[in-house]
Formats: C-alpha cells, structure tokens, sequence
C-alpha cells in the first residue's frame, strides 16, 4: 500500500491550496518519501506475523460442482502459501466429511482471539434461504449466519469473511463488526441459483492484474472490484439475466456496499441518509504483500492502518467543518505518519 496509496492520498487534498501547508506537513511528506526508498533499498528480514486462512469446501449436491469448490479453494492454498499465511482446509479434496461445521468450530477454537495478524474465513459452495435464515450448506449440518457470528464473536482481531455462496446476502449483517470485512455473492437471500462470483474472486486473490491502484499488491477491496465486474462480464457475454449481485461491508453497519458504486479502489456515489461507504479497511487486507509493506512490523503496520482510515474519513468530512480545523487536523496526521516510517527506518535491523 505504501507508498502509492498513502502518498496519493495525502497530495491530492493539499494540491488544491498547496499555499496552507506548513513547513511541518513538507518536512513530514518529505520524511515519508524518503522512507519509502529506504524500505525499497534495504533487505530487511520479514517480522510480519502470520495470518490464518481456513477454506470451507461446503456439500457440492452434484460432483460437477465439487470439482469446481475444489479448483477454486487450490487458489486460496496458492495465495496463502505465497503470502507465508497458515493455512487450514475443511472439506478440500475431500470425498466425504461427517460435520464440517464440527471442524469449522475446531479450528477457529484453537485459533488466536487478539492480535494483529488477519484471520479469514472463506466459504465455497452453495447457500439457501427459506425467507428468514440463509445457510451454508456443509457436509453434516448446514451452518446458518447466526451461528457463524456467535463462532466469530470472541475474536478481537482483524478479520474477514469472504461468503462465496448462492443466497449468502442475510451473512452480512449478521457478520458486520469492527474490524472486520464481510463479502457475499449476493445482495438478497432470494439470489438462490449457483453462484460464480467464488470462482472469480478466487482467482482475483493473488492476480496482479486485479491490482487496480498499482501498488504490486492485490487487496482483498481490489479482489472484490474485479471478481465482481468478471461475474457481470459472464452474464452479460452468455446474455443471461445475472442472478447475483455481489456485497462488500466493512465498516461495521451491515448495510454493505455494491461493486459498481466503485470508480478506482474509491466509492463515488452516495449512501442514503449520509451512511459511510465501504472500502477502506479491506482496502488494508492483503494476502499476499509487497515488499515494502513485508518489511513493517506488525505494530507499525497496524498504526499506519489507523493513521491512514484517519485520514481518509478526515477528507470525506472536509466540506462539512473550516478549512483551517481541516488542514490542522491533516498536518497532525501527516506528521505523526511521517515519524512513524522515520521510527521504523531507524529501528534495529532497518540500519543502513
């Protein structure tokens, strides 16, 4: 992400009245441009924590479609074992499996509840909706979104769910919380015909051409924008009337975002009632990094975080408070990003 997006996404508003900007906020842009060829040019030795992908492979109902689950989830172990993440498989490659929703919850119980490193939770296969409760059909007992929620709720870390299933909108809402990205195939649990949107987000991962903002890294955000323009392109080229519309929620309301509300990485249109679009945080999840960004540290990468979805919520409410409050509030944040590479550049082992 650094140093493209955040450099870009600090220029932009100042260019316009480049005449308020202090000495503090040039020294502090200066500072973060020579930080970014510090971390290009030094070989730094990784200190990333690991994250943890489990892919759930759920009941094919026929073995066409189990081939399929199966093609995809082999992307997902691609990227994990690419980006050095832990990697759990239920139900992958598998002929049969009593109660995945059993090892599901085994999984996640020997999982970590805090700390920086991500956690994701992809669900392949196929979903149902009896007018109240959606469900991800498994092999044993299907697992319903409540029941998903209550598995997550004790995890205190950042964390996505990627619902790549037929009916799977009512997951969203149900799974919507801080710090979290929630991604379903479908807008309505009525949206109940075979989902492709998992076999395109599947491949969309770790592609470097669904790499929108050219950072050299694809985020889950960027994942999402692309598996979801290539499931329009599929109905469209069969010119077939398109029987689901992707959801990306990730701020924690649980209304969830459409795809083509997107121009870029960047929400363009407006929600209802002044409600916060999505995007910014899974913008901030990746599975695979970059250079630059696997040199940080996991305590400097998650302030980073911070300072930049400050930032960023900081330009949304630019019309809405004094200039002056504006541009003092951005230098603060500029100053403080600015000293937090300049630390890291400076911290043992970072020595040049």
């Amino acid at each position: 992400m650094f140093p493209v997006y955040i450099l870009s996404g600090m220029f932009r508003p100042l260019q316009s009245a480049s005449w308020r900007i202090s000495l503090a906020t040039c020294a502090a842009l200066l500072c973060l441009f020579q930080a970014a060829v510090a971390f290009a040019a030094d070989p730094v030795p990784q200190t990333n924590t690991t994250a943890t992908v489990i892919v759930v492979v759920g009941a094919p109902g026929e073995e066409d479609y189990g081939g399929k689950f199966n093609d995809w989830a082999s992307r997902w172990e691609k990227a994990a074992t690419a980006g050095g993440a832990k990697w759990i498989a239920i139900g992958y490659g598998k002929e049969a499996s009593t109660n995945e929703a059993a090892e599901l919850k085994a999984a996640l119980d020997k999982e970590p509840k805090t700390g920086s490193a991500e956690l994701w939770v992809v669900l392949l296969g196929h979903g149902t909706y009896d007018g109240k409760d959606s469900k991800f059909n498994l092999r044993g007992p299907d697992i319903s979104a409540a029941d998903l929620a209550k598995l997550l709720e004790p995890f205190q870390r950042p964390s996505a769910v990627i619902a790549a299933f037929s009916a799977s909108a009512p997951f969203l809402p149900k799974l919507s919380a801080k710090d979290r990205v929630v991604i379903t195939s479908t807008r309505s649990g009525h949206e109940q015909n075979y989902s492709r949107f998992g076999e395109y987000i599947s491949g969309a991962i770790a592609d470097p051409e669904a790499d929108l903002d050219k950072d050299g890294q694809t985020s889950l955000l960027e994942a999402y924008l692309i598996a979801s323009r290539r499931t329009g392109e599929f109905y469209e080229t069969e010119g077939r009337l398109a029987t689901e519309h992707s959801l990306i929620d990730d701020n924690g309301d649980g209304l969830g975002t459409p795809a083509d509300w997107f121009r870029g990485v960047r929400p363009v249109k407006k929600a209802k009632e002044g409600a916060q679009l999505d995007g910014l945080r899974a913008h901030q999840f990746y599975l695979v990094r970059n250079e630059a960004e696997r040199r940080l540290s996991p305590e400097v990468r998650s302030r980073r975080d911070e300072l930049e979805l400050a930032i960023a919520h900081l330009r949304e409410s630019k019309a809405n408070m004094p200039e002056d409050d504006y541009y003092q509030k951005l230098e603060t944040l500029a100053v403080e990003m600015a000293r937090l590479y300049e630390k890291s550049t400076d911290s043992p082992g970072n020595e040049r």
